[in-house]
């Protein structure tokens, strides 16, 4: 993937609870594997569980100085696509960039309502069903562990090795090996989804 700047930048959209932030510190831990400089923080108040809430996620092979939130992303990730109806997910996109989102949509659907929201949107839009491979995978609607899998496909900033070692160390305990290997699977699908 090509980048216009030093530092990878991404949005994370979500509703608290979905675990916007876990993924976003999954992939910093799996930058920071792989000797680069990241960051990974969420923004949101004292909202309660399902209100909209946005995290952040930079990665570079350079030092990270800022720490204001990102504005203008190089992608943005939408983990739940009623969040379209009340956010505009691709503002600051260009025709270089990206947005993965989960849903049931096709391409031109999603394209459709974010040209409703305001403006046109040129980039690449990347939708998955994470939730229905979740489901069919792991057996639990877990749209923001498969949506990993998507995210290291498109970006190209994080090796998927990497990623998947990372996720294993921190869950593996938690989950049990076999409830780990379920997601790793639910990961690897999303990766190969074109």
């Amino acid at each position: 993937m090509k980048n216009h700047k030093d530092i990878f930048e991404v949005i994370f959209f979500a509703r608290g609870g979905q675990g916007a932030k876990t993924t976003a510190e999954i992939l910093a831990q799996a930058g920071t594997h792989e000797d680069k400089f990241v960051q990974a923080f969420p923004s949101f108040g004292p909202e309660r569980s399902g209100a909209p809430t946005k995290t952040y996620l930079r990665i570079s092979d350079h030092e990270i100085r800022t720490h204001e939130p990102v504005v203008d992303p190089d992608l943005v990730v939408v983990l739940d696509d009623t969040l379209l109806d009340s956010q505009e997910v691709a503002f600051n996109l260009d025709k270089d960039e990206f947005l993965i989102i989960n849903t049931q949509m096709q391409e031109h659907e999603v394209r459709e309502k974010l040209i409703q929201k305001g403006g046109k949107f040129e980039g690449k839009i990347h939708p998955i069903d994470a939730s229905g491979i979740s489901l069919s995978i792991i057996g639990q609607p877990r749209p923001n562990t498969v949506i990993l899998g998507k995210f290291v496909q498109v970006s190209g900033v994080i090796k998927m090795e990497s990623m998947i070692e990372e996720f294993r160390n921190i869950f593996e305990k938690k989950l049990g090996k076999e409830n780990c290997d379920k997601n790793i699977q639910a990961i690897e699908k999303a990766y190969d989804t074109i």
